[in-house]
This record gives C-alpha cells, sequence and structure tokens, in this order.
C-alpha cells in the first residue's frame, strides 16, 4: 500500500454490521423522510425541499458499505469515503439529474436514490473517466457529472473493474429518476 491508503487507514472508524435490519432501519427512516418532504412540497408548491448535503451523503455511504462491502472512512475525508480490497472509493448518491466531486477518485461509486426510497447504481467503476468527462469546475472547484452520463460510461466498465456487490443492487434506468413535479 502507499502512503495515501496508510494514512487513511489511520482514519477509519469502527467497522459497524450493515446487515439487513440496519439497512431495514435506514430504508423505513428515509421513507418517512421522503414523506415529510412531499408534504412539505405539496404546501410550498414554489420550494424544493430535496434530501441532500450531509444527510443524503451518509445515507449513500452507509448504503454503499452493505451493497459492497466497504470499511468506510471517517466522515469529511477528503476524496475518497471509504476502501475495500485496496481500492479507494468515493461514493456519491443523488435524487437529482447530477453528481459533484471535487477530486479525480481512485474509484467512484454513484448511487440513485428515488422519491419512494429506492436505490439504484449509476455508475461502478475507475473514477478517471468520469473526472475527464466531467463538465469544467464550478467556483467551489467542483466538477458536475450528469447521471444520464454516468450511466453510459458505467456501460462501458468491465466487470473486472467493477467493486462487486455483496448484496443485489439493481442498475439504474432512466426512467426510474424522479420526476419534477
Amino acid at each position: 500500500m502507499d502512503g495515501k491508503q496508510n494514512n487513511n487507514q489511520e482514519i477509519r472508524m469502527e467497522i459497524v454490521a450493515y446487515n439487513k435490519e440496519t439497512i431495514a432501519l435506514i430504508q423505513s427512516k428515509v421513507q418517512a423522510l421522503i414523506q415529510i418532504v412531499s408534504e412539505l412540497e405539496d404546501n410550498f408548491p414554489d420550494r424544493h425541499f430535496t434530501l441532500d448535503g450531509h444527510l443524503v451523503g451518509s445515507i449513500g455511504e452507509v448504503l454503499a458499505a452493505y451493497y459492497y462491502g466497504i470499511d468506510l472512512y471517517t466522515a469529511s475525508t477528503e476524496v475518497h469515503d471509504g476502501i475495500i480490497h485496496d481500492r479507494e472509493v468515493q461514493i456519491k448518491i443523488t435524487q437529482q439529474d447530477s453528481i459533484q466531486i471535487s477530486a479525480e477518485p481512485d474509484y467512484l461509486i454513484v448511487l440513485y436514490l428515488t422519491k419512494k426510497g429506492q436505490v439504484f447504481e449509476v455508475y461502478n467503476g475507475p473514477g478517471k473517466e468520469p473526472w475527464d468527462s466531467a463538465s469544467k469546475k464550478d467556483s467551489h472547484n467542483n466538477r458536475h457529472m450528469r447521471v444520464n452520463r454516468l450511466m453510459e460510461l458505467d456501460m462501458k466498465v468491465s466487470s473486472e473493474k467493477r467493486i462487486t456487490a455483496l448484496q443485489h443492487i439493481e442498475k439504474m434506468k432512466k426512467e426510474f429518476k424522479n420526476r419534477k413535479k
């Protein structure tokens, strides 16, 4: 392992048991949050109450740990969120049409969360191709990547370059996308 991986291993959190029961708890709580968001949007039609930021990011990381067996680093570790089989991984989850990243990850897993609480795999593979094909950096040095483009790139990733899912997760399809009101 190189120095970067050794440094990150020092800040890894204790391994938590991610199993069907703990994931069912998250799914139940996410569905309750989604219901609250729906009620708020019904009452305030000119506002979007999307689940984003740290909350959705942490949900994505926990789900990726469950589905792929990734050992998560402590929260807010730069660039990568965890490691599996010497592969450092950045994990992103969205309910929107895009994601943003601030640095090129070694590996990238992108998940999609529907308004019904379903989770789908958008992209699973090396981070170089998505990074290179991302839009230009914004004022915060983030690069933006469209979900549709990530789905296209995902189709080109060979099986040996993917992180093997330990639990079944369905691939994202365009028709699964959340519809805007």
